[in-house]
Formats: structure tokens, C-alpha cells, sequence
């Protein structure tokens, strides 16, 4: 790395901080104001500042909008430091002294390189650990307001799980009814309580829910337990010691976030974490969570050819103007979205394409001509 090098590569990411940091700051600012009572209300409910509470609600806001829009900030970049090598005439002399345009651009292509990695890398380890964070609303600070539940049905255990609300962060469903579609000695058509908690599993049980305050049907303490095909599906304290009077635990792989009808967060969930759901034969996918599979696996690669795309606006002998090229940018941008959202709405909805060929067909369309672009720099 020669000293032009360090110069271009330390412009690129002081443009690139910049720009980030202006639509990070109109986003919290307008969003702020919009709600300043109810960040009030909450920083003194808490007993904290309101700065406080804003970088509690504001922080994990900022990665996801990194996740949103680092690749497009990143073309976006190169504009701004390529308009401002022309202005003062240094991408000029460099031309004059015999360097190619793939040569001066070399870093800024890796540089492009590795935002995309750190985005990766965001969103499969820093984001799905701050889902609950992010699933907030602006009138619901706490994240625990009861929420539509989305009925569920357990293919292994035959059970329907539906209820009146869920409350996402304490994951409790409030007034649950669970419909029986097997025969359970002794249990009837329905299981209904009260309240029903999320539990994971431990030495006493499966991963599940535990009934409290149970009232269909009545008498479950004097139930047995109920098993099918040799695994346990229904717990009562007749024989398990562990559970209080008037409780049932109800073994079943159908997670609190399955059951949101916000499916916000299982788009903030990883790749391996969409891998498991998909891999569980008690829950039933639909082809959009297939699709967006496919779509967290080509998600690197597409979002380095969206940069490629760019690279001819900025590399050529015309000396285009910068508004000019940063018009062509943004067309090139919705052009790409396009195609990906098209391919989305195909794969999800069944129609034409496999959830795989819809995932990966912007990338079969737009990476060779990417990499055609890339090749085509490296000589002017």
C-alpha cells in the first residue's frame, strides 16, 4: 500500500463515516421528536436520563439501519471521493504518471469488500441478540405490550396453540387455548388457562409451555400425564412433583416468536437459527422463510456486486458530472432492488420460481455482469 493509497482509503472511510452519520442523525432526530413524551415517560418510570434511554432504544437501531443501507452508503462513497479527487485535480495527475483507474480504486474495492463483511457479520452475531430491542414500538417502549397471537399448529404433537395475546418479551401468552386434535386420555378437546409461559428445556422437561391456572378440563391434577408415539406431551402434577397444583406443561417445539403475528423478528433471526426453524418438522414454513434463507446466503455476494455495478459511472474518460453520476447510482440502485424484491415476491408467493432460483436469480443476473464491470476497470 503506497502513500496514495493510504490518502484515498482514509477519504473514503472519513466520507463514508459522514454519510452514515447524517442519516443515522435525521433518523433519530425525527423519530425523537415524534416521541419525546414517551421516551419521558419512560426514562422517569426507570428512573434514568432520557439520553439514557435513547441510546437503549436508539443503539440497536443503528446497527440494523448499517445492515439496511452499508452497501448502497458504500456506492454512494465512492462517488463523493472520486467527484472530490476530479474537483482539485488529483485523480488527474495520478492518470498522468501511467496508474490505471483499477489501480487507484484497488482499496477502495476492498474497502467495499469488508463493509459488507462487517455487515455480515452484524447481522449473523449482533442483531438476533437484539431482537427484543428492536421489535419495540414507538408506543411501547417496555417491548411487552400484548400483542395478536398467531394460531400455531404442532404437526408432531397434533395440538393447535392459539390464545388471546402474547406478550413478546416475557414470552407469556395470556388466556391461552390449546386445541387437541389427538386423543389424550383423560384431556378432551381443549386445554385452557389463564396464562401459559414459554419454558426452555431442563432436567424436568421439554422446551415448551407452562399452563397455569387451568380450568379446561377440570380436575387436571387428578389427569395423568399424556404421551404419544413414547414422548411426553402433557405434564400434570398428578405424577410430576415439579409442577404446583392446577398447572399443566405442554412439550412442544412452537416458540413464543413463532406464535407473533410481528414476523418482524424472524427476519432479525440468523442464518443458522432460520436454518433450525426451517429443519423442525413440527412447524409448518411458508415459502417466504425459505426465501429468506436463500437470501441471507447470497446476501454477501449481491451486495459486492451492487458496489461493481457503480465502478463504470466513476471510471471512465468522459468526465462525467457528479450529479450526473450520482443519478445513474440511484437508478442502478432501484434497478437492483427491483430485481430482488421481484424475485422475493415470486419465491414467496409459489409463482413461476423454486424459493432457491428466486433467492439467487438477482445474483445470476447481476454478478457476471458485475465482475464484466470489475475486469473492464482494471484496464482503463
Amino acid at each position: 500500500m503506497t502513500q496514495i493509497d493510504r490518502y484515498i482509503l482514509g477519504l473514503f472511510f472519513r466520507t463514508f463515516a459522514v454519510c452514515f452519520a447524517s442519516l443515522s442523525g435525521i433518523f433519530v432526530v425525527f423519530h425523537a421528536f415524534q416521541n419525546m413524551n414517551d421516551l419521558v415517560d419512560l426514562a422517569q418510570s426507570r428512573g434514568v436520563s432520557v439520553s439514557r434511554v435513547m441510546w437503549y432504544y436508539y443503539g440497536p437501531y443503528m446497527l440494523l439501519l448499517f445492515d439496511w443501507t452499508g452497501a448502497i452508503i458504500a456506492l454512494m462513497t465512492l462517488l463523493f471521493v472520486v467527484g472530490w479527487l476530479r474537483r482539485t485535480g488529483e485523480l488527474t495527475a495520478t492518470l498522468a504518471a501511467g496508474v490505471s483507474h483499477g489501480r487507484i480504486f484497488r482499496w477502495m474495492v476492498v474497502a467495499a469488500m469488508g463493509i459488507v463483511l462487517v455487515q455480515f457479520a452484524s447481522r449473523e452475531l449482533l442483531l438476533p441478540t437484539m431482537r427484543d430491542a428492536l421489535s419495540m414500538k414507538s408506543k411501547d417502549l417496555s417491548g411487552d405490550a400484548p400483542q395478536p397471537i398467531l394460531p400455531s399448529y404442532d404437526k408432531i404433537s397434533g395440538i393447535l396453540l392459539e390464545g388471546q395475546s402474547i406478550r413478546p418479551r416475557s414470552k407469556e401468552i395470556q388466556h391461552p387455548s390449546f386445541r387437541l386434535d389427538v386423543d389424550y386420555a383423560g384431556f378432551g378437546e381443549a386445554l385452557v388457562s389463564v396464562s401459559a409461559r414459554w419454558l426452555p428445556a431442563d432436567e424436568n422437561h421439554g422446551e415448551g409451555y407452562l399452563m397455569q391456572q387451568v380450568f379446561t378440563p377440570p380436575a387436571i391434577d387428578q389427569i395423568p400425564s399424556a404421551n404419544r408415539d413414547g414422548r411426553p406431551v402433557l405434564l400434570t402434577a398428578h405424577d410430576q412433583a415439579w409442577l404446583a397444583p392446577g398447572e399443566c406443561f405442554v412439550v412442544t417445539p412452537v416458540n413464543a416468536e413463532i406464535l407473533q403475528t410481528d414476523q418482524s423478528s424472524t427476519r432479525l433471526c440468523s442464518s443458522l437459527q432460520l436454518f433450525q426453524r426451517l429443519r423442525n418438522p413440527a412447524v409448518h414454513n411458508s415459502m417466504a422463510t425459505r426465501v429468506l434463507l436463500h437470501e441471507r446466503l447470497i446476501r454477501v455476494p449481491l451486495d459486492f456486486s451492487l458496489f461493481l455495478l457503480g465502478l463504470p459511472l466513476v471510471v471512465n474518460r468522459r468526465g462525467r458530472n457528479l450529479f450526473m453520476m450520482i443519478g445513474a447510482a440511484i437508478g442502478t440502485v432501484i434497478l437492483f432492488f427491483a430485481l430482488k424484491t421481484a424475485g422475493s415476491a415470486m419465491g414467496g408467493g409459489g409463482y413461476l420460481l423454486s424459493p432457491a432460483i428466486a433467492a439467487w436469480m438477482p445474483f445470476l443476473v447481476l454478478g457476471p455482469i458485475a465482475y464484466v464491470r470489475l475486469r473492464e476497470v482494471e484496464t482503463v
